[in-house]
Formats: structure tokens, C-alpha cells, sequence
């Protein structure tokens, strides 16, 4: 039996496995707090194909395309310059890991009182949780790149700008690619936090309207479309960092 058809065979039982616990919690905790498996496929069916549903998952999707693509700018920028320039570097990432450690919804209100209940206040959210791990997985890489390889550039007499084109990068890519998996995920959530608290439209104002009403086949069927996104990308992006990281 290959490799492949084992991941797939275990991927398999795990979602089989899943079901059952969720039909087991629902036959022990009733509809008033969990809907079932198959009631909540046949209303996420109905939603998702409801006129007013795509206009909520472009507004998610496009908060979050937008945050994902500056977490990820900056990240990589902010970490190869704090992993290039040392001096930089251990000045600077106490303070990020320090930043990292407080609790992100503290700072929302700022956020809103700074961008207001728009497009922007989301992106900014989803960024805050995003670009701190991509920023430290990035220095970590540059920091853990062979010496030996750095040497070579500065022999060779490349720019800062080559040195982490040609050397640093190529280097560096499985564990910033480590990186970038966490940011992705860390993006989703504060884009469906900004949403759930401060805002007219998207997955996260579904999901909070939802437990307003308590709607719970409402709440599980978002849930359930929120989950098979971020589970189908992150196990697509698991494969390729296990790939990047077998063959570095």
C-alpha cells in the first residue's frame, strides 16, 4: 500500500470519525444546541445556494485575499531585514513576540476608531494576526541559513537585495513557506473576528446573526463552509511545506 493511499485512507476514517462524535454530541445534546449532521448539510445546501449568500462570501473572501496578500508582503520584507541586519534583529524581536502575546481583540476598538466599519478595519484585523508569525518564521529561517552559504555571497560581492534573491530565499523557503501556512490561517481568524464584531456582511456577521437569533442550523452550516475552506487550503499547504521540507 503506497504512502498516498494511506494519507488518503486515514483522511478518510478521520472524517468518517468526526461525523459519528458529531451525531453522538447531537443525539446526546438535543436541537437546541446542535443541529445534525444531515440537517446541517441540507440548510448549508439551501444557503450557499440562496441569492444573498454570495455576496457575504466575496465580502469574507475579498477581506481576506487583501489581509493575506499584506501579511504576507510584509512579513517576508519585515523578516528578512530583521534576519539580515542582526543588530536589528535582536533588538526588534522581543518587542514582536511581545506584541504577539497580547490578546488581539484588545486592540479592535482602535482599529475601528482608526478605519471605521469599513473594508479597511477588516484587512487590518486579519493583518494583525497574520504577519507576526510569517515575520518571526522568516527571521528563524534567515537565522538558521548556513553560514557557509552567506560567506559565499559576501565573497561574491552581492547586493543585500541579490543576497536574498539568490541565497537567502532558496535557502530559507521550506521554513518560510512553515511560516506562511501559520499566517494563513491566523489571517482567516482576525478576518472572521473583524467580521463578527463590527460589520454588515460577510461569514463572520452571518455566524454572529446566527447565534442572535439562535439559529443553530444556521451557525453550524457557516461554520461548517468555514471549515472545509480552511481545512481543504491547509492541507493542501501541509503537503507542499512536507514536500519543500523533504527536500530541503
Amino acid at each position: 500500500m503506497s504512502a498516498r493511499w494511506k494519507a488518503w485512507r486515514n483522511a478518510a476514517l478521520m472524517i468518517v470519525a468526526l461525523v459519528a462524535l458529531w451525531e453522538l454530541v447531537y443525539l446526546l445534546v438535543g436541537e437546541s444546541a446542535l443541529a445534525s449532521p444531515l440537517a446541517t448539510l441540507r440548510y448549508g445546501l439551501r444557503m450557499v445556494t440562496s441569492e444573498s449568500f454570495g455576496a457575504h462570501l466575496y465580502d469574507t473572501m475579498r477581506a481576506f485575499a487583501i489581509a493575506l496578500f499584506f501579511s504576507v508582503v510584509i512579513g517576508l520584507a519585515v523578516g528578512f531585514w530583521l534576519g539580515f541586519d542582526r543588530l536589528s534583529g535582536d533588538a526588534l524581536e522581543p518587542m514582536i513576540v511581545a506584541v504577539y502575546a497580547i490578546p488581539k481583540l484588545t486592540l479592535y476598538p482602535i482599529l475601528l476608531l482608526a478605519f471605521g466599519l469599513t473594508l479597511s478595519a477588516k484587512v487590518a484585523f486579519g493583518v494583525l494576526h497574520g504577519v507576526i508569525p510569517i515575520i518571526l518564521f522568516t527571521l528563524s529561517a534567515v537565522h538558521n541559513t548556513k553560514p557557509i552559504l552567506i560567506k559565499t555571497g559576501r565573497v561574491l560581492k552581492l547586493t543585500r537585495f541579490q543576497m536574498v534573491r539568490w541565497i537567502l530565499f532558496p535557502a530559507a523557503t521550506p521554513e518560510i513557506f512553515t511560516g506562511l501556512r501559520v499566517g494563513f490561517a491566523l489571517t482567516l481568524i482576525g478576518s472572521l473576528l473583524a467580521e463578527m464584531f463590527a460589520s454588515q456582511r460577510g461569514l463572520g456577521y452571518l455566524l454572529m446573526n446566527g447565534i442572535g437569533l439562535h439559529n443553530v442550523e444556521l451557525i453550524m452550516a457557516v461554520t461548517l463552509v468555514i471549515i472545509v475552506f480552511a481545512a481543504s487550503v491547509s492541507t493542501l499547504l501541509l503537503y507542499v511545506d512536507h514536500r519543500l521540507h523533504r527536500r530541503g
